[in-house]
């Protein structure tokens, strides 16, 4: 059976550090995939704030998500430090792909990578907006 790839940028112009606590463990004692895209949103909304934004506002327009797809490279466990790098790519004329990576922050051990897919959306139109020329000039890798 055929399994997702997911190329990556060689630089990637966002960084964050999280702590994966007991909450973010499954019975088996890892990471849990659920929470596994809990986390990438945290980091998603913190690189939209390190570049001036919210996801509600990105010069005047909105974003939601339209898909993601991850592809695991290890396990990660309750008290280890992750770190999730970001950056923007595959920029359409309503949107782009987020590409991510999540590594250990003292082994560099990679855990999972992945990219998710928005589109700017004008919420007070309620429709589909062009991407922002600044938001593509800051977040592209």
């Amino acid at each position: 059976m055929p399994r997702i790839q997911i190329d990556l940028p060689e630089q990637f112009v966002y960084s964050t550090e999280m702590t994966l606590y007991l909450s973010h463990m499954n019975y088996a004692g890892h990471l849990d995939n659920a929470l596994l895209l809990s986390l990438v949103s945290e980091a998603r909304a913190r690189f939209f704030m390190a570049l001036g934004y919210t996801e509600l506002n990105v010069e005047g327009v909105g974003i939601v998500v339209a898909d993601a797809a991850l592809q695991y490279k290890s396990e990660a466990f309750h008290g280890e430090v992750m770190v999730v790098t970001m950056s923007a790519g595959d920029f359409g004329s309503k949107g782009c792909d987020l590409l991510w990576r999540m590594h250990e922050k003292r082994s560099e051990r990679e855990v999972a990578r992945g990219k998710t897919g928005i589109v700017f959306f004008d919420y007070a139109a309620r429709k589909a907006a062009p991407v922002p020329a600044n938001f593509r000039a800051r977040a592209e890798g």
